[in-house]
Order: C-alpha cells, then structure tokens, then sequence
C-alpha cells in the first residue's frame, strides 16, 4: 500500500517530495515527545523532590500551562497559513528548544508554569499540528493514507522518549536532560524545516484552486468566519476535543482505573502497550479509510469505539479482558485523531490549513487539561471510577450520535467529486 501512495500522490512541488515531506514529518511529529504527557511524565517525581513542591501543585501548574499554551496554537496556526511551514517550524522549534532549558532552569513554580506552557504550546501543540498539517498540504491523493503512516511513525516515536528519557535522567540528572532535549530538538528539527521541507510551497490564499479531482473541492480558500459557521467544523473539532478529554482522562488514572478492576500496578502499566501497538495501527487503518469513506461516518465510529472501551470497563479483569480494554482505547484515540487530519483538507481545503488545525488543536489540548481532573472529581464524590468513566462513556456516545448530523459544507459539496457514498 506505501509504494502505490507514494507514486500516486501529488504534491504543491513534485511527487518525489512526498517520501521525503512524508518521513521529515513523521521525525517532527516523534520529537515533539518532550512536550507531550508521556515525555514530561518522568521527570515529575523528580521536580517535586528538588524543588520540594507537592504532588498537586505541579498538577496544577501543568493543568494552567497546558490552557494557556493552547491559547497559543490559534496564533501559531495562521502563521503557518501567513509564513508557511518551514519558516514557522523553524521558530517553533527555537522556542520549544528555549522552553526546555528554562524547565532545567526552575527554581520555583512560577518558573515552572512558564515552562509548561511553553513546552504544550510549541512541543505538544505546535509541532504536532505543523507535522500533520505539512502532509495535508504537500498530498492531494491518498492524503489520509500518507497521514495516518506519518501519525503512525511519529507515535511511535513518541512512545519511546518515556523510557529513553528515563535513563538519561539517571546518569545526567533531571535538569541536564531538559537541555540534552533541548538540543537534540535545534539539531534535528532546524535542518529538517530547511531541508526535509524544502519546496513545500505555502497552499495559495488567493483562490487558486487545487488540481482537478482532488479531495480539496477546487475551490478558493474558504473565509474562516464562513467555515466556523459550519456544523462538520464543530463536529470535527467538539468529536476530537471529546476524545483528547476523555483519553487523558483514563490514562492519567489507568493505575488506580484498573486497579479497581483488580490489576496489579505492573499489569495496568503493562497495559499501555496495547494500547499502543492497536494505535498504530488504527492510525493507518482509519487514515486510509478516510480516502475511500465518509470523513464523518469514519469518526462517528470512532467515537462509537471509544464509548464501548469505557462501556466495557466493568468486565474488565487481568488478562484478555484488560488487553482488549486497552487496545479498543489506543484504537480510538488513534482513530479519532488520523480522521480529524484528513477531514479538515478534504471538506475546507488547504489554503487556511493552518489556522483551522490550529483552533482545533487548541480545543483539544484545553480538553486534555481538564480530564483528569474530571475524573478525579468524579471519583471523589462517587468513591469509585465507574459512574465518573461511565459518564464519558455517554458524552462519547453523544458525540458519535452528534457527527452523523453535521451536514456537509455546500461549499464542498457543489464542487467536490462524487465520492464517499453520497454523503449528505
């Protein structure tokens, strides 16, 4: 299936960029590791210890840094549409780079915040929307395919700096393995924005239609206060803001979550692998479904995947059961996000890419802040998770339900080719 995406797809340059656009991407994507909650995980024992500050004050200097920091994603967003890729990636990285050591240079939790917001901003929001949206941009056939294998290899990626992290931290201390992140984001990302990108042009904003049958409409770029009036815009977004709320939600808890269901903590951590090994798979899978089938219908399912994990949570209990819960998780999640990738383009095109992934990462990461502490909430007035991890078993279930009735943009419609089984 790669070879045959590869040669089929088409780009803003030539089709020889693609392998190159495809795998600098997908390197941009896996180093943002340092920003995401896996990779900013392990040094949270750490700080409390050196900088004697509690369990709950980080939390809610992280809670704080990661809604500020997605205030700033709108922003970084259009300067991708106004600047392009390259330019905007470059100073992303410089920044995210800069953030990091002032994490090293903490001293207190002011200090701290400050760090975390930038570290979300720039690693966890920025980088992540600039290394999908550069896809989008550069692919016009086979787009979802080429965006889930970049979502896929940048996961991956992803899920290694836990443990690579961990290791450094103890042979170079906490504070120095900020600033070896650091450095290792100037050296790698810097090159790979002027080179690995090189002739990405910009999607054009005064109305140069795209090549004709592309997923984009061939049309002119859409006004934004056009496209936000639409109800596919919301259900994108609100379907990816759910599915980032409820997923960090779970995991953030799964020690205590499946505990409840009488797992060990080595048996509810080991639980993270299937989760991500079913997420890279469905990253390709419902990416390259978003090519054949309705965008919609394709996220309905995954937010239908996501209520039958949490639905399923009762039963739960060590062994097949446990794997199959966290597999269904990973899937979704994973789901959720491949379809929201190549949604945007194909119902908006990709001349206000940039701003539109940015308002929707931003709603995403706002939500990532405040799941854990619904949980949490929920678990203390109940004494157990259940009604809490059923209760978004249901706004899940609501959320699929919702999509199905957001009506496709006329705008796209009138001019897009038939495809996607005559999707209303």
């Amino acid at each position: 299936m790669l070879p045959t995406a590869l040669s089929a797809a088409t780009t803003s340059a030539t089709s020889r960029s693609v392998p190159r656009i495809v795998t600098a991407s997908a390197l941009v994507l896996a180093l943002s590791g340092p920003g995401q909650t896996t990779g900013i995980s392990v040094f949270v024992d750490h700080v409390i210890t050196d900088l004697d500050v509690s369990r709950s004050a980080v939390s809610l200097a992280y809670m704080v840094g990661t809604l500020a920091g997605a205030l700033a994603l709108p922003w970084i967003g259009r300067a991708v549409d106004r600047l392009g890729v390259q330019r905007v990636l470059a100073l992303v990285a410089l920044g995210f780079g800069g953030f990091l050591v002032l994490l090293a240079c903490a001293q207190e939790l002011v200090g701290l915040t400050v760090g975390f917001v930038g570290a979300r901003a720039l690693g966890q929001g920025g980088m992540s929307m600039i290394a999908t949206t550069a896809v989008a941009i550069a692919v016009t056939r086979n787009r979802g395919a080429l965006l889930g294998l970049t979502s896929s290899l940048g996961a991956a990626g992803i899920s290694l700096f836990p443990l690579l992290t961990e290791r450094v931290i103890a042979v170079l201390d906490w504070r120095y393995t900020f600033v070896a992140e650091a450095v290792l984001i100037w050296v790698i990302v810097l090159p790979l924005a002027w080179w690995g990108l090189r002739g990405l042009t910009r999607a054009p904003r005064g109305g140069t239609p795209p090549p004709a049958g592309s997923p984009d409409g061939g049309e002119a770029a859409w006004p934004l206060r056009t496209i936000v009036r639409t109800s596919m815009f919301w259900a994108m977004a609100g379907s990816i803001a759910c599915s980032g709320l409820v997923s960090t939600a779970v995991f953030f808890h799964q020690i205590s979550v499946l505990g409840e269901q009488g797992l060990t903590p080595a048996q509810a951590a080991a639980n993270f692998l299937p989760q991500t090994v079913a997420g890279l798979g469905a990253a390709l899978l419902f990416g390259s479904a978003t090519d054949r089938f309705s965008p919609k219908a394709l996220m309905s399912g995954a937010m239908a995947l996501h209520a039958l994990a949490l639905l399923s949570l009762p039963l739960v209990s060590p062994g097949p059961g446990a794997l199959l819960y966290g597999a269904a998780l990973g899937a979704a999640a994973s789901g959720a996000r491949a379809v929201e990738g190549a949604a945007l383009p194909f119902y908006f095109g990709t001349a206000s890419l940039g701003t539109l992934r940015g308002l929707t990462q931003s709603v995403a990461v706002a939500s990532t802040a405040v799941g854990p502490i619904l949980l949490s909430l929920a678990h203390g007035w109940a004494g157990s998770y259940r009604p809490g991890v059923l209760g978004l078993a249901l706004l899940c279930a609501l959320a699929a339900v919702a999509v199905c009735f957001a009506r496709r943009p006329r705008k796209a419609l009138a001019s897009a080719p038939a495809r996607h089984g005559g999707e209303p």
